[in-house]
């Protein structure tokens, strides 16, 4: 007879905030989102800022000096995505 190992059939999963920040403004995600990994935080972060340009088509401009930081739970940024870049 084998024996097969037993494993665990849950993914670790880290909470992902996403904060709105230009200069000393800070737009704070209070709340955040859980993902598998950070290839996945970045795909929602492109998400997010696609809809928030999309919402304010005719002010544009009020994005350009904003950016999106992906932070963890301990708060620190993972990663950085300028609104006006972002296709």
């Amino acid at each position: 007879m084998q024996y097969r190992r037993c494993l665990p059939r849950h993914r670790i999963w880290m909470r992902c905030y996403f904060h709105l920040v230009s200069g000393h403004n800070v737009i704070a995600d209070d709340t955040g989102i859980d993902v598998a990994n950070l290839q996945t935080a970045e795909a929602e972060a492109r998400k997010a800022i696609q809809e928030l340009r999309r919402e304010g088509e005719e002010a544009d401009e009020i994005w350009d000096d904003w950016q999106l930081n992906v932070a963890d739970a301990a708060g620190r940024v993972l990663l950085s995505l300028p609104l006006k870049a972002v296709l």
